[in-house]
Parts: structure tokens; sequence; C-alpha cells
């Protein structure tokens, strides 16, 4: 199973929920409500598996490695408890949004009769030591601070950078590198293969580098979307689905000139990218692993709304990538 993007799965599909599966615009981010959201994915996430996908599932994890940053800085502030660094948080983002995944659509599958199970993989992500990223952090992470707190923190920690972010305060930056390779991409395609749904690379995967036979966790956040499209093509995906709050990509979005992009072929689509159309803090990553995707052999990638996943799937919803 040394190449498994030469060995594609044509109902495999690999989904890639944005934000809003987890938390929604105003919410406080508890347990009751991201288990609310995460209910209401599922409902959409089973219509796909009763179609007859096998799907693996990743998400973003954000506001949520965010607040856990904050509960490990409040535990050592107040009771003295070590803080963990950014990898450890990341796996303990990956396990508890898994399990309200697992949890609640297993619960669906249930409800209509699927006997599927759904389990999820911690996934670490290698990138390059050498990548300019770790030159050049931009990554904004965990919460705002006030300038003289942020200098106070990076007298107390000298590798931390913190940035001005949109006259909202001051946030720590860390580095986003490229992805590579999934490490577990193995396990995750035998898992499928067994009939499992498997929810994987959560929050764009756990960095680590590798160097003398010895992975190493690094401060740093990968792109969800950039990850998702690594996970896709590694495991032999034919489809990666991007869902999200807004129904396509777009053209001049937000101005009264804006379009909306249907079926595109990749090249047409990069010309687009590379002229600046879409953000990089939002649509720039889902166009370029849609982009990458389909260059890497995939037969199609799609950005949608994830309250339409199904229309999306069956092509009557978002934009579709195609080579």
């Amino acid at each position: 199973m040394e190449d498994m993007k030469d060995d594609r799965d044509p109902k495999l599909m690999v989904v890639a929920l944005g934000g809003n599966a987890l938390l929604r615009r105003g919410q406080r981010g508890s347990i009751e409500e991201q288990y609310g959201n995460v209910t209401i994915t599922s409902r959409w996430l089973a219509d796909l598996v009763d179609e007859g996908y096998r799907l693996v599932i990743t998400h973003g994890n954000g506001p949520q490695v965010g607040a856990t940053l904050l509960r490990h800085e409040a535990g050592q502030k107040l009771y003295g408890i070590p803080a963990f660094p950014m990898d450890v948080c990341g796996a303990e983002t990956q396990g508890f949004i898994g399990y309200m995944i697992q949890q609640t659509l297993r619960n669906e599958l249930k409800a209509r009769g699927l006997d599927k199970y759904v389990i999820t993989v911690v996934t670490r992500v290698i990138v390059d030591e050498d990548d300019q990223a770790f030159e050049n952090p931009t990554k904004p992470v965990g919460p705002f601070y006030t300038k003289d707190e942020a200098e106070r923190i990076m007298e107390g920690h000298p590798g931390f950078i913190f940035i001005e972010d949109s006259g909202r305060g001051w946030r720590r930056v860390v580095p986003s590198p490229d992805p590579k390779i999934i490490a577990e991409r193995y396990a995750i395609r035998t898992l499928v293969d067994a009939g499992f749904i498997v929810v994987a690379s959560g929050g764009g995967g756990i960095p680590i580098v590798e160097k003398d036979n010895e992975a190493k966790g690094v401060e740093a956040v990968i792109d969800k979307d950039l990850a998702g499209e690594r996970l896709a093509t590694l495991i032999g995906a034919s489809r990666f689905v991007i869902l999200t709050d807004v129904d396509a990509a777009y053209l001049n979005y937000g101005t009264p000139s804006q379009k909306r992009l249907g079926v595109i072929e990749a090249g047409e689509l990069e010309g687009y990218y590379l002229e600046g159309h879409f953000k990089q803090g939002s649509m720039g990553p889902k166009v370029l692993a849609s982009i990458r995707f389909v260059r890497n052999g995939g037969s199609e990638a799609a950005i949608g709304a994830l309250n339409k996943a199904l229309d999306v799937v069956k092509g009557k919803a978002g934009t579709h990538v195609v080579p």
C-alpha cells in the first residue's frame, strides 16, 4: 500500500467541515451548544452515508484550541498546573470533537437503521522543518490581549511572537507550514476498507517534524483545508468536499459585481486564485486545496454550504472543480 492515490475508491469521499459545524456566530462555545450543532451536522452527514458514500470526515478546531490554550493558561496562573504545548492541545481538541461526531453520527445512523460505526484517529501531519513558514509566523491563535499583557507574556516566553490583529487586540502568531504527509494515512484507509466512518486530521492535524527516525511535535498550526486535501489524496479518495457557511466560491465576493462559480476547471480557477479573488483567511485555502486535489488525480473537489451537503455532492449546489 505504498501509494494509495493510484488506488482511487469511487465511493470514498473526504468531507471537510467548516467552523459552523461546531460553533455558530454569537455562541460562547459551551459543550451544550457545540453538541447541539454537531447533532444537526450529523443529520446532513448521514444523508451522504444513506446514499452509499464511504466517508472520512475532517474538521476545524480554531475556537476550540483557543479555548483549550486559555484553560491551560488559567490552570497555570491559578493553580500552578503546567500548561501543555500547542501540539498536545491540538490532540486534546481532536479527541473531544471526534467524540462528539462519533456519538451524534452513530446515534443518527442507528435511528435510520444503518449499522455503521464511527471512529476517530488522532492524526499527525508531517511538515518540513525547513518550511519558510517557521521563519515567518503568521497564523493567529488563542485569545486577544492588550498590548501590555502581550508584552508581559513575551517576556516570560522568549519564543512567543504577538501581533496586533485587526484592531481587536494582540494575539500570538505561530507558523503555518504546508502539510506534506498524513502520518496515519494507511491506518485510516484500512479502517475505511473495513467499513468504518473515520474522523481524522482534525484542526489540520498535529504538526510534527521527523529527523533521524524521530518524530517531534512543533508549535504550529496547519490549515485544515490544505491538510484535508493531503488526506483525501493520500488515502485514495475520488472526491473532496468542503462544507462551510457560504454556498459557493465567488469572484468579486461582497461587491455588486460578485459572480458565483459553478463547474470550473482547475486551471481556470487557479488563474482567478493568482489574481487574488479569494481571501487568504477564508476562501483562499479552500480554493487552493481544491485545485491541488484535482491536480493530484482526484476526480472532483466541491465547495458549498453545510446545510446543503447532499445537494453539493449531487452537483445541484456549490462550486465544483474538475480536471
